[in-house]
């Protein structure tokens, strides 16, 4: 297909076109962008296709500031001005709300931008691999590469292959040195990298997590087989240890699965502490290895907020915090109620959830860890009591049915509902529709230049 111009934004961080009423989703590509397309899928009324030729550049068009863009996968919406994304992010909710949810809605307030669109995250992973990813043009040039191993991001469509990153732009600068310097030192010390099909090789993945008190945690997982390898990981953490004092907090993890989840394994304290600490509103919050915390540290504080706010505590209310993770929402909001009960799958978050309170002082905070649909049922409701305010975080996943059932059950005169997925949320707020009225709604940008979005929902109790 040739000379395509692309005309509006889509889902899942692709533009689209419409070529003979198809409708022809692209990837990086931007509205009035005039390209031609190349199909690589196609069904009855929709297609998928790449941008092979550009014959003229959208005048809305950024200039992408990573030299992984395009490849990599992440931070897709690079060549849309940051004022663009936030535009799309809204009507993206709108549309989710409306379409889904069917629901009544008051007006949508304006978004909530981001004031840092780069190194805007304080954690991120990245893989180690035997199988370096070849881009098309490393491919046509033929090149052969000595060096196979690589540190970085799975891309799409394979799962036993890893791009190379030497840069990346979405967190402090630091953490590229880190990675880089644990990947140079495992090729000049002959460390063998995790082959995915073979279920094999030492080096496999990393976690690198910092915070607004100025700690930084590094996790490295490794799959330790023999007393060799585990002196070749002991020597590359006291390398690391040593050039980088920064670190406080050096961690491990023996990881022999054939995943890389780690909630169930031990991590081992390679020096330092076992935590770093983060601030907000003149509370302090451990995070540990295995503990949710809101990615955008800044952001986080600005979605706190609207959730308080929509919570509208008084100091009498007794509240439910759902998905509470490490407590951060609890215990944000403590000190505005009477009292604050989180329930938390993990049961490791739900002691950092308890060390936080201690630490800050709070005393009206009670804490339950498990699966949300078993702990929270009838039985708990009458034990702890009906809930003045709920307020929900639910995964991308949303809500399961048990729960809104026991949510409806419990009745509480609010519910604030955060969400990170407006599709989901949306279906949620069909079920809870006959008993309760969407009254505000305020989408935060958490994730500058990638097309998702957080909403903020406060649903109030009908009339009878």
């Amino acid at each position: 297909m040739e000379n395509v111009e692309i005309t509006d934004v889509a889902a899942e961080g692709k533009a689209l076109a419409r070529v003979d009423d198809m409708v022809i989703f692209v990837p990086y590509v931007v509205p009035g962008d005039i390209v031609d397309l190349q199909i690589q899928r196609k069904k009855h009324r929709y297609g998928e296709a790449v941008a092979i030729k550009f014959h003229a550049y959208s005048q809305r068009r950024a200039t992408p500031f990573c030299p992984h863009f395009g490849v990599c996968g992440g931070c897709k919406w690079q060549c849309l001005p940051y004022e663009d994304q936030i535009k799309y992010k809204q009507q993206q909710v709108t549309d989710n709300l409306t379409r889904i949810g069917k629901v009544e809605l008051p007006e949508i307030s304006p978004i909530i931008g981001s004031a840092q669109t780069i190194r805007y995250r304080n954690k991120l992973e990245f893989g180690c691999c035997n199988k370096r990813w070849l881009t098309k043009e490393e491919i046509a040039e033929g090149k052969v590469y000595e060096q196979t191993n690589a540190v970085g991001f799975h891309t799409s469509g394979s799962f036993d292959k890893i791009l190379p990153i030497e840069e990346c732009w979405l967190m402090d600068d630091l953490h590229n040195r880190i990675r880089n310097a644990i990947r140079d030192y495992a090729y000049d010390n002959g460390i063998s990298f995790y082959d995915q099909r073979e279920h094999s090789g030492l080096l496999r993945n990393m976690m690198i997590r910092n915070s607004n008190t100025g700690e930084w945690m590094l996790l490295v997982q490794f799959c330790i087989v023999t007393e060799e390898e585990k002196r070749q990981a002991l020597a590359l953490l006291q390398h690391i240890g040593d050039r980088f004092p920064e670190i406080t907090s050096l961690l491990y993890v023996n990881n022999q699965k054939y995943n890389d989840t780690f909630g169930d394994l031990e991590v081992i304290v390679f020096k330092g502490n076992d935590h770093i600490f983060l601030e907000m509103e003149g509370l302090r919050f451990k995070v540990g290895p295995k503990s949710f915390y809101q990615t955008n540290t800044e952001q986080a504080y600005e979605l706190y907020k609207v959730t308080r706010e929509f919570a509208g505590l008084t100091g009498n209310e007794l509240v439910y915090d759902l998905y509470t993770g490490t407590g951060t929402i609890a215990n944000f909001v403590a000190r505005r109620a009477r009292r604050v009960i989180g329930i938390e799958y993990v049961p490791d978050a739900i002691e950092d959830a308890k060390v936080n309170s201690t630490l800050n002082g709070i005393e009206n905070t009670l804490f339950f860890a498990g699966d949300m649909k078993d702990i929270l049922n009838k039985e708990f409701i009458e034990t702890y009591g009906r809930p003045d305010v709920i307020i929900t975080d639910p995964p991308r996943a949303g809500m399961h049915k048990d729960v809104i059932d026991t949510i409806l059950f419990a009745a509480p005169q609010k519910i604030v509902y955060v969400s990170c997925n407006p599709a989901t949320q949306a279906r949620d707020l069909e079920l809870l529709n006959a008993k309760y009225r969407v009254t505000a709604v305020q989408p935060v940008d958490m994730f500058p230049h990638t097309q998702h979005v957080e909403n903020v929902v406060l649903l109030q109790q009908r009339e009878a």
